[in-house]
């Protein structure tokens, strides 16, 4: 294959919401499924890079779909040059600032001309960055959880070889914290990692709990 940058032929993008097997609690709700954005930027050498983001709500997937194209059509014709777009994005949306959907939608474009810097290389993205290819421990994310409802979960995901589980607390209520992360230490054992982002959710009167650092219990 070619070794000259391949230039963008078009974006496509196009929204689905994806079923979530084991809903994730937070401090703000229950996420029953998982609003997806799927980015497409096809080259003129024949590839494609693909990449997806995660919308967070349904309302947001039509505005990102829209923004994601929209931008797209301006890079027709550009090299797939990661950096020098990253700098063209930045002028284009200096006033408007990266926060929100913004943010979300060049972050895409991002990575999907980095997958297809990747393809027509045929390397892994991480070589093209300096780095090298190694293996990562994954972790299993819970979100606000319960020890003994959330039992056979857990031992689930031990099952299935994750060597990490994340749960989430912070909601003000230190002991009840302490039990959560005292009955997911037992349930999993001592040799599994395990992350507890306690992290500030606002409460009547607008106090927040203060950020502690991951337990070790």
């Amino acid at each position: 294959m070619s070794q000259t940058i391949p230039a963008i032929r078009s974006v496509k993008a196009r929204g689905v919401v994806v079923p979530i097997k084991r809903p994730v609690k937070n401090a703000f709700g229950v996420i029953d499924s998982g609003p997806l954005v799927l980015i497409d930027v096809e080259t003129d050498q024949g590839v494609t890079g693909h990449s997806y983001i995660f919308a967070y709500s349904k309302p947001t997937l039509k505005p990102l779909v829209h923004l994601i194209e929209e931008t797209g059509r301006e890079l027709a014709g550009k090299s797939v040059a990661p950096f020098d777009l990253m700098k063209a994005m930045d002028a284009k949306f200096r006033l408007l600032g990266w926060q929100g959907l913004v943010g979300m939608a060049v972050s895409g474009l991002d990575m999907a001309c980095w997958d297809a810097l990747g393809q027509v290389a045929n390397k892994p993205v991480v070589e093209l960055l300096g780095g090298s290819a190694r293996p990562l421990a994954a972790y299993d994310s819970y979100g606000v959880v319960d020890p003994t409802a959330d039992e056979r979960a857990l031992r689930r995901s031990l099952d299935q070889g994750f060597r990490g589980i994340k749960v989430k607390g912070g909601d003000g209520d230190a002991a009840n914290d302490e039990r959560v992360v005292k009955g997911v230490r037992a349930v999993i054992g001592p040799d599994i990692a395990l992350d507890d982002r306690l992290q500030p959710v606002a409460r009547s009167g607008g106090s927040k709990a203060p950020h502690r650092p991951a337990c070790a219990l």
